[in-house]
């Protein structure tokens, strides 16, 4: 299958690598629906991985030039990717708590990012600041003791986290180290970025590349 524009985003006509663009598809009923894990059949476009650039190929319907067709185009595109995107990252957390690389808990967050052994920490939107501090001050000790820069993320309210964590208060949780764990936070990564990025993602920063050796069966 040759994609058309050779993965160039519609919206900015720059290339760029998979991980940094978002494909689309025309579905059976000529919508144009995202294709998040790259693995629709049809012909694909791409569009830059983040809410600006999709709310913007949606606007001016940059879709019809793309796929030289008539096409329906959502109005609330973006939402619909973001519901999807917040979808696998969620989903790619409790497989990451399944398989035993995710700590919950304040006390034992903080345990895992002075070890070294957490790769993200999260955060749920209501988390008290004298929590988030706490953990922060444990993350800034550990790149100064010569320790990994752990990012850190605010995406998800304590119901989100809650339900794809099967249980109930998840305030503070850390990604630990492993496969499951590389994926989990690859998708925690890729809503970041569409939202934008977080206001404090890391003490430096966590990027798809970084965490790209993820496996592929982790879907």
């Amino acid at each position: 299958m040759n994609e058309m524009n050779d993965r160039t985003c519609i919206v900015t006509r720059q290339a760029g690598d998979p991980e940094g663009l978002i494909r689309f598809v025309v579905g059976p009923d000529s919508s144009v629906v995202p294709d998040i894990k790259r693995k629709l059949p049809g012909r694909g476009c791409w569009v830059t991985a983040d809410r600006r650039h999709v709310d913007e190929a949606a606007r001016k319907n940059l879709f019809r030039r793309a796929f030289k067709s008539e096409v329906s185009v959502s109005p609330n595109l973006g939402d619909v990717v973001e519901r999807v995107l917040v979808q696998n990252a969620l989903g790619a957390l409790g497989l990451a708590r399944k398989a035993g690389v995710l700590a919950l808990g304040a006390a034992k967050v903080e345990a895992s990012v002075r070890s070294g052994e957490a790769a993200a920490v999260l955060h749920a939107h209501e988390a008290q600041a004298d929590g988030v501090r706490k953990i922060t001050q444990a993350r800034r000790a550990t790149v100064h003791l010569g320790g990994p820069d752990i990012p850190a993320y605010k995406l998800f309210s304590e119901a989100e986290l809650g339900l794809a964590l099967g249980g109930a208060n998840v305030i503070h949780a850390a990604v630990l180290a492993g496969d499951a764990g590389k994926a989990a936070l690859k998708r925690v990564v890729a809503l970041d970025r569409y939202r934008g990025g977080s206001p404090d993602d890391g003490l430096g920063s966590a990027t798809i590349e970084s965490v790209d050796g993820a496996s592929k069966d982790m879907e």
